[in-house]
């Protein structure tokens, strides 16, 4: 765990201390389960009463789910789904899978057949981990799938597990194999080694202003399956012994967040930024809670403002992806937010915005993350060419634009999802920020929409709260009023919907393809 310390002596004096042996499932249970089985690993809140599992019982479960997978004869290196919402089960099947040296592979429980489909033929996974509901998604696909009906009892998997010693893995060794969302192009697997959740856990303490402190109890609404609840979260949680609490399925709402934060006691929540909109949307109180973390999109100074007020405490933004996560952290512990800024990098990870030339710069460019980064991705699965462009010399590219303000790294946007217009260019995010803090906007993508004159303009579309009204020149003048003149959206279409991934962002991709479609028929009738 790091110490507290004044932020540039953290970063002077950390190093990567990863041992020549390491494997997550020691780090997250055996290790724990050894020396106090009793402790409380995780809170499940998904059945009819809450049932505290601990770190003993945990590891009975994982051995029994060891026992399952190895008796079907899974062996290193294979690839095995875990197809799971939030439950013990789903802690328990990455911790068996990483024992026998095998590879994990969350799959939401929102995919679809075309979805599923394509992640299982290109990892050629032959199992999967799943429930009842899951099977039956599952039929018809060339994969096993395995529920906790399968499951031997503890006596059967202690006599199914004798001579099997867990894996000896290394910090190189595959562990884990993560999906990217597929809005930019066909879903690549992100591939990462056992070093992976060592490469978390700076940027988690951090952006829960020292997690580990007494009483810390961890929730997420974020899925399981994606590497923000998977590790900002759950395994995080369970490498430093703090209980981690399991919500029931289903869509997110206020209500549902205000009865698991009073029932599980929580304190330390990752609320990715759609759900805290939806929170000021109905203006809903959280008591009790030390820290709220946020990544994925940035937070405007109004989301901030509110969360002080709100929850009374300084939300800290933090910025990864999948490919290399929890490298830029906030950390009001150490050091003021800074309002459309993301944050510092967090100690171990080396960032830098490069210029065109790919060398290091003032201004703004291209976000890179030295090679080196525990959380970094061993590389795309089967596919060397796109882990090559990936990379700038000893650079991984991010494929986000941003720049330098004062130490802090500032989010412009996606590198195709920046703007130009009239010879500027534009980040959609502080746009989309600025038209989030008007009382009738409940959401918002902004992209570039082709321009004659302009090359690309700017258009918003917005969905409305129930029962608000607003023009679009009233939305535009709230903007300009807020914002640079050249930046204010010349164009606001109202939707009833945006189109969102399964991890609650805008798909902008889909926005801009709109954006174009209609620029071509303008074109067209002119």
């Amino acid at each position: 765990m790091l110490e507290k310390a004044p932020y540039d002596e953290l970063v002077r004096r950390f190093r990567w201390r990863l041992p020549r042996w390491l494997n997550m499932a020691r780090q997250v249970c055996d290790d724990w389960a050894a020396r106090a089985p009793g402790r409380l690993a995780i809170l499940d809140l998904t059945g009819p009463a809450p049932r505290p599992v601990s770190y003993g019982a945990l590891q009975a479960l994982s051995r029994r789910v060891e026992a399952m997978l190895r008796g079907r004869g899974v062996q290193r290196g294979d690839r095995v789904g875990v197809l799971l919402s939030q439950s013990p089960l789903t802690a328990a099947a990455h911790v068996a899978i990483w024992r026998i040296g095998a590879v994990s592979m969350p799959l939401f429980k929102l995919f679809r057949r075309e979805a599923l489909a394509s992640r299982l033929a290109d990892s050629a996974a032959r199992f999967v981990i799943t429930d009842e509901e899951g099977r039956g998604r599952l039929a018809g696909f060339d994969v096993v799938s395995l529920t906790e009906a399968d499951l031997p009892d503890e006596a059967g998997a202690a006599a199914c597990l004798e001579g099997h010693a867990p894996a000896g893995t290394g910090p190189e060794d595959p562990a884990v194999l993560i999906y990217t969302s597929g809005t930019t192009g066909r879903p690549k697997g992100a591939l990462h080694g056992h070093r992976l959740l060592a490469g978390h856990l700076p940027g988690v303490e951090l952006s829960h202003d020292f997690l580990g402190r007494p009483g810390d109890v961890l929730w997420t609404p974020a899925d399981w399956a994606w590497i923000g609840g998977l590790f900002d979260v759950l395994m995080p949680g369970l490498a430093l012994g703090v209980p981690v609490v399991a919500g029931p399925p289903g869509p997110f709402s206020p209500d549902l967040a205000q009865r698991i934060v009073r029932e599980g006691q929580v304190r330390n929540v990752f609320f990715p930024p759609t759900a805290l909109r939806m929170l000021r949307a109905e203006d809903a109180r959280l008591a009790g809670l030390r820290t709220v973390a946020s990544g994925g999109e940035p937070l405007g100074a109004e989301m901030l403002d509110w969360g002080r007020e709100a929850m009374g405490l300084t939300i800290n933004e933090f910025y990864g992806q999948t490919e290399c996560n929890m490298v830029v952290s906030s950390c009001n512990a150490l050091f003021p937010p800074r309002p459309g800024c993301m944050g510092r990098p967090v100690p171990g990870h080396e960032i830098a915005i490069l210029d065109e030339a790919g060398r290091p710069a003032a201004g703004e460019g291209d976000i890179a993350v030295r090679r080196g980064s525990a959380s970094m991705f061993l590389g795309y699965w089967q596919r060397p060419e796109a882990t090559a462009e990936k990379f700038r010399g000893e650079w991984m590219l991010t494929g986000d634009r941003g720049l330098w303000e004062d130490g802090y790294v500032r989010f412009l946007g996606r590198e195709d999802d920046v703007i130009t217009s009239a010879g500027y260019r534009i980040g959609p995010a502080e746009i989309e920020d600025c038209l989030l803090t008007h009382p009738a906007v409940a959401n918002v993508g902004v992209v570039g929409k082709p321009d004659r004159l302009r090359t690309e303009i700017v258009k918003a579309y917005v969905v409305l709260k129930p029962g608000a009204e607003v023009t679009e020149e009233a939305l535009q003048d709230w903007v300009r009023g807020r914002l640079a003149a050249h930046s204010y959206p010349r164009e606001i279409a109202f939707l009833d919907a945006l189109p969102m991934t399964v991890t609650g962002k805008v798909i902008r991709k889909a926005l801009k393809a709109r954006a174009a479609e209609e620029a071509a028929e303008e074109e067209g009738r002119g």
